[in-house]
């Protein structure tokens, strides 16, 4: 009662006034009410007048919007997605704290203004955004959805995935988008590693399908390679030094050399053998590799050398010296593919220090070969230079390259104790470097190229057996050339059927390994059987079934991989016999 005395004596001094209170009904009820009450003097009488209305259904409107903001507040903290909504009339715009949270900031450091938004998201992404946003506004689209970047407080880029909805009014115009943002990139950075994990199986899928294909290439070449320069090797015994025959088939020979480290090279590229690591001088494999390289190449590439002499020994493999210049020169030839230019190959001997190969943890300081191709290209982006060495990246067309090239030159760098390095600025050209180690003990070193020499003759008997009738009949002469005894076998089964009628007339065995009806290798077991230390070679063109390591567990004492050389052969014969003395 006190409180209406004191509303009443406020509207006497105002003369009205407009309130709320709570009011009791008959029932017993209190509920809202809003009251607007007047003053007014009449004939000197005081009168009091007021509207009285039931506010509760009001009041009850009230809390529950209350409530909902409170809840809407909430979620909107709670949400770890970006909630957006944006009044097209006023052109306001909120951001939800999740929304800012998402680029590192916090709620007070963004404004809710839509220029954040532009701000923040890739420029050459906006107006993709703005054509599908106004095709739903238009009603050609259900709703709002796209990917874009939007910059991160700390500098980097954070992939979106944006979904909104247009709310119209009843005049079919759009008056709100109200939408989400949602961190996409774990997502986006999973399905990239998904990708190129495919990648990775197809292209070793198609690496295991060469390796297969090299195989069985190898094989055969390696026969037919073993004919030509046995013949050859022959025919050039016969001729007359200084005669135009002679020179002619020692060019014949040489090819044939060529063409043997060739077949090499294509099975260490399908990784079909193992390095065989010799010490040799590294400006002779250079020149040579250079060579045939320089017949690979279109007249509008010109090929420079710089190799200097007695930059050192190194220990390689030198068919793999030949397969990093092969790379590195056919990305140089490509990156000049269109306009021609200068592929420049150089060899130095360059001293490391510890300070220049800090960035190279595996590598230690000391004295390096540095192999070096240069191109007058249009050179590599700083962003693409960081990503060269990765395995299955590339820039090329399909058809020209299989990201796997500077990938595996890195890796055999790396096996050496080296590292390669790249210098390239866009429109100056790349030059790739390539630092092996030099060896400490230049001793023993060998010649890479063809060698020459005398080979050591014997009279000893040889049982001979190759399913190839060219292969067996040359070898035969090449055998008798060096004073051997040769009998010869074109069938696996037959030729066992020989030794075991005459084991002892025989102080050799040399067998092919790939033959029908049955293999070198089980050829060799059953020979073993009969004659234990029976000293036999088994020659193969290629085989998975068989390496020099597991020959030599089974007993056999020689392993040879065709074609053979006439003096190779020779000389392995004369161990062979000599170890079993």
């Amino acid at each position: 009662m006190d409180t209406w005395q004191e509303h009443w004596q406020e509207v006497k001094q105002s003369g009205s006034l407009h309130f709320e209170a709570v009011q009791r009904t008959r029932d017993g009820r209190d509920i809202p009410v809003d009251i607007i009450a007047n003053y007014f003097e009449l004939d000197g009488k005081e009168f009091h007048c007021a509207i009285v209305r039931d506010i509760s259904h009001r009041k009850r409107t009230e809390i529950a919007l209350q409530q909902s903001e409170e809840r809407f507040e909430l979620a909107m903290r709670a949400s770890t997605d970006g909630i957006f909504d944006w009044n097209l009339k006023t052109q306001e715009i909120y951001f939800s704290p999740g929304w800012k949270k998402m680029l590192g900031y916090q709620d007070a450091e963004l404004e809710n203004d839509f220029s954040v938004w532009e701000r923040l998201t890739k420029r050459e992404q906006q107006a993709e955004s703005w054509r599908i946003l106004n095709e739903h506004l238009q009603g050609k689209r259900d709703r709002y959805e796209m990917e874009f970047q939007m910059l991160h407080k700390n500098g980097h880029w954070v992939d979106i995935l944006s979904r909104a909805s247009a709310i119209f009014g009843k005049d079919g115009v759009p008056v709100r988008v109200v939408g989400t943002h949602v961190d996409i990139t774990e997502r986006k950075r999973a399905e990239a590693e998904r990708k190129n994990l495919q990648a990775q199986l197809q292209q070793a899928q198609k690496m295991e399908a060469i390796g297969q294909l090299a195989g069985g290439i190898a094989h055969d070449f390696n026969n037919i390679l073993g004919a030509i320069l046995g013949y050859a090797e022959m025919v050039q015994e016969d001729s007359p030094e200084g005669s135009r025959v002679r020179d002619d088939i020692d060019q014949v020979v040489i090819a044939s050399h060529r063409a043997k480290e060739l077949v090499k090279q294509i099975l260490a590229f399908s990784r079909q053998t193992k390095a065989n690591r010799i010490k040799l001088q590294p400006e002779v494999i250079i020149k040579e590799a250079v060579k045939m390289l320089r017949s690979s190449l279109p007249t509008t590439i010109d090929i420079r050398q710089n190799v200097d002499q007695d930059v050192g020994i190194i220990l390689v493999d030198p068919v793999q010296i030949h397969q990093i210049l092969a790379n590195l020169t056919t990305n140089a030839f490509h990156a000049m593919e269109e306009t021609g230019g200068t592929i420049t190959i150089s060899l130095k001997r360059k001293e490391l220090t510890a300070t220049e190969v800090i960035s190279e943890p595996d590598v230690q300081p000391g004295p390096f070969v540095q192999i070096s191709v240069g191109d007058t290209g249009p050179g590599i982006a700083p962003e693409i230079r960081e990503k060269i060495f990765d395995p299955y990246f590339t820039t090329k067309a399909v058809d020209k390259g299989t990201g796997m090239g500077l990938a595996i030159i890195h890796g055999i760098a790396k096996n050496y104790g080296g590292f390669v390095s790249c210098q390239s600025q866009p429109g100056e050209g790349a030059e790739f470097h390539v630092y092996l180690p030099l060896v400490a003990d230049p001793a023993l070193v060998e010649n890479a190229s063809v060698s020459s020499g005398l080979t050591q003759p014997g009279n000893e008997r040889i049982l001979l057996i190759d399913d190839e009738e060219i292969l067996a009949e040359m070898g035969k002469s090449m055998l008798e050339r060096l004073g051997y005894r040769v009998t010869i076998r074109t069938n696996s089964i037959e030729a066992l059927n020989t030794f075991q009628t005459r084991p002892d007339q025989f102080d050799l065995v040399i067998t092919d390994q790939t033959m029908p009806g049955m293999t070198g290798l089980d050829l060799a077991r059953r020979m073993l059987q009969i004659r234990p230390r029976m000293p036999i070679i088994l020659c193969t063109g290629f085989s998975n079934l068989i390496s020099e390591d597991k020959a030599r567990i089974y007993g056999i004492k020689g392993f040879a991989m065709k074609p053979l050389a006439k003096k190779d052969l020779g000389n392995l014969i004369r161990k062979v016999l000599e170890e079993m003395q």
